[in-house]
């Protein structure tokens, strides 16, 4: 996948509707009854990138502070959705141990990888963190955690919404009426290249988790060094 090219659509299919006001607003950010609940192994980018994005989501805040802003802990880039969130789901429905041994197996020895944070794309519904590999750890990582969880018997549900390609990190969800959507455009097309950095993957969680990986909801089953 050309990434630049597959984030840049992302961003010019939304921009049109985002500058009309239009956003797809997500009704159960502030719902106390939401139960979606999966596990998800992840990455969290080093405080050197995180305070950088810290600092672009105030310049947007300053526009439109009604809207949900990632907490610093909660910026992530998923590596690999293995039971997708649903409602109601619980770890007392699996045995965490069986997927933990899976996981731990395929990273013994694996290497760590790199990825490269520059720009933002947009949907109706949020504002990315744009994210590319420097290398093939990533990819080779997924396919390989796609085929162990195929051939394991474990309930899963990796790729059944979509296969994941991509390497962003949503920093902004959309919740109530934009107030300055033309600004907010903008906003959005001056941080569109702009270079965040680079860091080395070189520690995984593997958690329990809710829609939004809001920690108060996280349970971290296991962390993996990576090399």
């Amino acid at each position: 996948m050309n990434l630049s090219a597959h984030y840049d659509a992302m961003r010019q299919a939304a921009l049109p509707q985002l500058a009309r006001g239009a956003a797809a607003l997500d009704p159960l950010l502030d719902s106390a009854q939401d139960s979606r609940r999966g596990i998800t192994l992840l990455a969290r980018p080093p405080a050197a990138i995180t305070d950088l994005i810290e600092g672009i989501m105030a310049d947007f805040q300053f526009l439109e502070p009604g809207q949900y802003y990632y907490p610093v802990i909660d910026i992530h880039l998923t590596i690999l959705s293995i039971i997708s969130c649903y409602p109601g789901f619980t770890l007392a429905l699996i045995d965490p141990a069986r997927y933990q041994a899976i996981v731990h197996a395929l990273l013994q020895a694996r290497p760590p990888f790199r990825i490269r944070f520059a720009g933002l794309t947009a949907s109706p519904g949020g504002i990315m963190m744009q994210g590319f590999p420097q290398d093939a750890g990533l990819a080779n990582l997924r396919d390989a955690m796609r085929a162990a969880f195929r051939q394991s018997g474990l309930p899963h549900s990796i790729d059944q919404r979509y296969s994941i390609q991509t390497a962003h990190a949503t920093i902004i969800r959309f919740r109530t009426k934009l107030l300055q959507p033309k600004l907010l455009v903008e906003k959005i097309e001056q941080y569109e290249s702009l270079f965040i950095g680079s860091f080395e993957v070189n520690t995984l969680e593997l958690v329990y988790n809710d829609w939004y990986q809001r920690a108060q909801h996280t349970v971290v089953l296991e962390k993996y060094s990576l090399g």
